[in-house]
């Protein structure tokens, strides 16, 4: 019986760049997963945080983001665009979308490449609800084109997102 030699498989850079991204999209699975802090009470009628023309950018950061503006306590407009990562704002409970809002989805990536990480797609799902998690599950999530709906589509998709006052 002869014997092969161990091999190490080939490391391309897809390869390295998964086996960098891998611990840090665990660790930040395990912090999406627990609660965030409890809202604050604001005092008096809070002045509201405007999101406006997100493009979005690191899914782990926006939920660190997210966090802190869930325990903000205050109102949180989303207007303009909102794209990628921004899309996690929009069901906080203390959101609403301008009525000319956009919102865009498509599939996480490594930046600067077509690489759709493993877990960041579960990480973002987690935000979304009925129609938006159907379309998220079924489609965008697996197309580097961006899906862009009007804000009165995306509430007409997830009914329990409010639409800000004008």
């Amino acid at each position: 019986m002869t014997t092969r030699p161990l091999t190490m498989p080939r490391l391309t850079p897809a390869r390295l760049a998964m086996s960098r991204l891998l611990p840090l999209v665990a660790a930040a699975l395990v912090a999406a997963l627990l609660p965030g802090p409890a809202p604050a009470q604001p005092r008096g009628k809070a002045e509201p945080i405007i999101i406006l023309n997100n493009k979005g950018g690191n899914v782990l950061e926006a939920v660190q983001y997210r966090n802190r503006l869930a325990a903000s306590g205050r109102p949180v407009q989303v207007r303009g665009y909102c794209r990628s990562a921004c899309t996690i704002y929009t069901t906080l409970p203390n959101a609403c979308l301008g009525p000319n809002a956009t919102i865009g989805f498509h599939a996480p990536r490594i930046p600067g490449t077509t690489i759709i990480p493993p877990l960041v797609d579960e990480i973002m799902g987690r935000f979304y609800r009925g129609g938006i998690l159907r379309k998220w599950n079924s489609e965008w999530k697996h197309s580097l084109k961006m899906h862009k709906i009007s804000a009165r589509d995306y509430v007409r998709l997830d009914p329990q997102t409010k639409l800000c006052p004008r």
